[in-house]
């Protein structure tokens, strides 16, 4: 079975913990980044991987408008960059600019999954996506891994979570694979 995100996605590089998706103590809340749009998490362990509006000039820039990159919270809360592979094979965005201030986003992994940056009713650029039958505004994406192996992890589930469009009320849906 196909992962929502490819095969090469979740590389595995340290043990896994036990937790949950709710669990904010293992699983802290990235802070301090001012152009963050959302974070990933996922279960084998607390590294984060953040996506934030990429500035050129105080504008956005429209070849690369988001910056992907690691906090490595076992290290001390480091950042640092995605290798050449993570950012190909795995955690990286492909984005097209579709219209004024918007663009249409995918995960190289996982094409499928369309999201769109775009200027909000805040003035504020945020990643949307369609998530059962809802527009949200994502905050963040975890993935519930159970086993699997290196480049095939059996990814059990994606939750996203978010502001419904529509509502404006806080939104978590979790997606099976």
């Amino acid at each position: 079975m196909e992962s929502i995100f490819g095969s090469a996605l979740f590389l595995v590089f340290f043990q896994p913990v036990s937790a949950t998706a709710q669990d904010t103590t293992v699983f802290p809340v990235p802070s301090g980044i001012a152009h963050q749009l959302f974070y990933l998490q996922r279960t084998p362990n607390t590294n984060t991987v953040i996506y934030e509006l990429n500035y050129t000039n105080g504008q956005v820039d429209s070849s690369k408008p988001v910056h992907v990159f690691w906090i490595r919270y076992p290290e001390h809360g480091q950042q640092q960059e995605l290798s050449a592979v993570q950012r190909r094979f795995a955690y990286g965005i492909e984005s097209k600019w579709i219209g004024p201030e918007q663009y249409e986003l995918h995960f190289l992994a996982y094409k499928k999954r369309i999201m769109i940056l775009k200027k909000s009713t805040d003035n504020k650029y945020h990643v949307f996506t369609e998530v059962n039958q809802k527009n949200i505004m994502i905050s963040r994406i975890f993935l519930q891994i159970n086993g699997g192996s290196l480049f095939k992890p059996n990814i059990e589930y994606v939750e996203f979570r978010g502001i419904d469009a529509a509502t404006g009320l806080a939104v978590e849906e979790r997606v099976k694979i």
